[in-house]
Order: C-alpha cells, then sequence, then structure tokens
C-alpha cells in the first residue's frame, strides 16, 4: 500500500526517484526500495522526511482517512 502511494504522489509532482530521494534526504536506495515493497516497515524518520518532501500529513502519506 504505502509503495502504491508513495509512486502515485511522486509521479503526481513530476519527479523521478532521484529527485525525490534529493528533496526527501534520502538516498535513492531507499525510494527506490520502499516503491518495489522490498522495505516493508521504513521508519518513522522516513517516513516524515517523504511526508514532508510532498508537505503531506503522515496519514495522508499512508493513505489513513480521518
Amino acid at each position: 500500500m504505502l509503495e502504491q502511494k508513495l509512486r502515485q504522489l511522486r509521479k503526481k509532482a513530476g519527479w523521478s526517484q532521484q529527485k525525490l530521494a534529493e528533496k526527501a534526504g534520502l538516498s535513492y536506495n531507499v525510494v527506490t526500495k520502499i516503491e518495489q515493497g522490498v522495505a516493508k516497515r521504513p521508519s518513522i524518520q522516513t517516513m516524515i522526511k517523504l511526508a514532508e518532501a510532498f508537505g503531506i500529513s503522515l496519514d495522508e502519506l499512508v493513505g489513513r482517512k480521518s
């Protein structure tokens, strides 16, 4: 689920995986592993960086509805 949401947000922003990695302050490997579903449980710090890169909340990043 996270991999799909992350890919969707990234494509909507028009960013490559490399661009997202740079914006979030993460390595390219981390981004690709999450999108491929290899990294099943990224750290909370990684999740926060991704959410901040997109300017959204953690809830939005994981697809949680309030």
